[in-house]
């Protein structure tokens, strides 16, 4: 084990924390969760923060994994999915995600310009990001094995699972209020 092997892993899982809890802070946020107790431009920050964050240490992990001379990641192997032979489905799905984080997270320096219906559907990428992140994380993670990080893998998808799943019947809650009762 050398120090890039530890920058790898621990980039690694800070940006998979870090997208955890910035698809659940969005959750959150577009569930209304705070109600009025905080501002929504100060939530919509820290989202976009932690965003941004995620962004950073994924970065961080390629650079870590492109430095790395155990495997010897090539540029292409890092940013192109599928070019990689080592862990190619797993790799090609971190790959993906990245991509789809980098979109998903830069949309808000361009939501003035493509509107909020755009942005929103270009939000969704995130759902595809986070499940991505998460098979490459259990499929290419070193410490998949352990008790703790498969604890972490599990709570996540379940904090996910649940928001999305509130987020889901909110949103069909006042369709079901305004629809006509037959009589």
């Amino acid at each position: 084990m050398n120090v890039t092997w530890f920058l790898i892993r621990g980039s690694g899982i800070a940006a998979f924390v870090l997208l955890t809890a910035s698809v659940a802070w969005g959750l959150m946020v577009s569930t209304k969760l705070f109600g009025r107790a905080v501002k929504a431009k100060g939530l919509q920050w820290i989202h976009e923060s932690l965003g941004i964050a995620a962004v950073v240490a994924t970065v961080l992990h390629l650079g870590a994994l492109w430095a790395d001379e155990f495997i010897e990641f090539t540029v292409v192997d890092l940013l192109v999915p599928g070019a990689s032979e080592w862990e190619p489905m797993a790799t090609a799905l971190g790959i993906v995600a990245f991509w789809s984080l980098l979109v998903v997270t830069f949309s808000f320096y361009v939501k003035r310009w493509i509107g909020q219906s755009a942005w929103r559907t270009i939000h969704y990428l995130a759902f595809g990001s986070y499940t991505a992140a998460l098979v490459h994380g259990v499929a290419a993670g070193t410490d998949t094995g352990n008790p703790w990080m498969a604890g972490m893998y599990i709570g996540s998808a379940i904090l996910v699972g649940l928001l999305t799943v509130v987020r889901i019947l909110l949103a069909r809650a006042p369709a079901a209020r305004s629809a006509p009762t037959r009589a």
